[in-house]
């Protein structure tokens, strides 16, 4: 299927919902808090906008990509594809991911065993959906991406066949991007890094240093790649190194909203905001906090107009073995929009504070 990489967004009122990661049971939650019936209507004819981060980590992914797919099969919601949808369709195994793979990466190894496992059938038949997602929607009042709005990046992509599949366009970004990681010097650092931190870099439990160049090696990688800065940011080398998606990284996150200076809003996810400090301090993996001292229905931006709709829904898989039925800290949210109200799955609703 070719790419779409900028569709056009819904007219009317819209809610937009954050990264569910597999977490099926809040997004029937969240959806009923919001006035949604069991196949997505609403009675006051709004329509539903994902943010992408549909599967991975969770109880369910294949039942909730087969719940939006169903609802943008209908017209009742629209869908951008997120960075754990991109792996699904590139057939990339990740810590989180293994529910798809016929092959159970993350059980053969441990790892997520409540994980609802994909069927054969849809595992077959969910790439096709995936494929078909824009990497971004937008009207002249709002637009919606996962990762980052980056317009020479929407550019980049818009000046590709449109008859391409997304793979393939990843795929030639990616080979071009190797093709200069060939400086005999670069290489040189590359060997001495990986043979003396390629064990540990997988290891949550060890300490790894800032490897110099493996973090350059991956900054170009991200930032060389219009698909992936879509999808999962702009990144530069980091100060010092965190752990996450199953390795140590050597790449920080880049707040890219405090340059957003464009009319529309936009509304994203992506990057994990907490819902308090206790999240904070039990789920952190020492990355840098893009939101601190920020409330949580605080837009973004110099012109106040940009948010991230992601509070952290996917730590829950960490959260139920610490405190079995607890009230979770990572929560699914969704943004209403005109009115700019916060939505929580367990009903808390903040107004707009501009």
């Amino acid at each position: 299927m070719s790419i779409t990489v900028e569709g056009p967004l819904a007219a009317g009122s819209l809610d937009i919902v954050g990264d569910v990661h597999g977490e099926l049971e809040a997004l029937h939650a969240l959806l009923q808090q919001l006035g949604y019936d069991a196949d997505g209507q609403h009675r006051d004819g709004r329509h539903l906008v994902f943010v992408g981060d549909l599967c991975d980590r969770g109880p369910d992914s294949p039942g909730v990509i087969e719940l939006v797919q169903a609802m943008v099969a209908t017209g009742r919601a629209q869908c951008v594809l997120g960075n754990h949808e991109l792996s699904v369709l590139r057939g990339a195994p990740k810590a989180g991911n293994g529910w798809y793979f016929a092959e159970n990466h993350d059980h053969d190894e441990g790892r997520f065993p409540d994980c609802r496992p994909a069927s054969a059938e849809q595992r077959a038949q969910f790439p096709q959906f995936l494929a078909g997602l824009p990497l971004a929607l937008s009207r002249d009042d709002l637009r919606i991406v996962h990762a980052a709005w980056h317009p020479a990046s929407l550019l980049a992509l818009a000046a590709e066949p449109d008859t391409q599949p997304l793979t393939e366009i990843y795929r030639k970004y990616h080979q071009r991007a190797e093709q200069w990681m060939h400086d005999p010097e670069l290489m040189r650092d590359l060997a001495r890094e990986h043979t003396l931190w390629d064990t540990a870099i997988a290891d949550e439990q060890a300490s790894v240093p800032l490897l110099p160049a493996i973090g350059q090696r991956n900054e170009h990688l991200q930032m060389s790649n219009p698909i992936r800065v879509l999808t999962s940011g702009v990144e530069r080398l980091a100060r010092k190194t965190f752990y996450a998606t199953g390795k140590w990284r050597m790449v920080d996150r880049v707040a890219w909203w405090h340059d957003y200076q464009d009319e529309p809003a936009v509304i994203f996810g992506h990057y994990w905001r907490w819902s308090g400090r206790e999240a904070q301090q039990l789920f952190s993996r020492g990355e840098p906090d893009l939101f601190s001292g920020l409330d949580a229905n605080c837009w973004l931006g110099p012109r106040a107009n940009a948010f991230c709709v992601d509070f952290s829904a996917g730590v829950r898989y960490r959260e139920r073995p610490l405190a079995p039925g607890a009230p979770y800290l990572g929560r699914l949210a969704a943004v209403r929009w005109p009115e700019r109200e916060l939505v929580f799955d367990d009903g808390e609703r903040l107004p707009y504070s501009g």
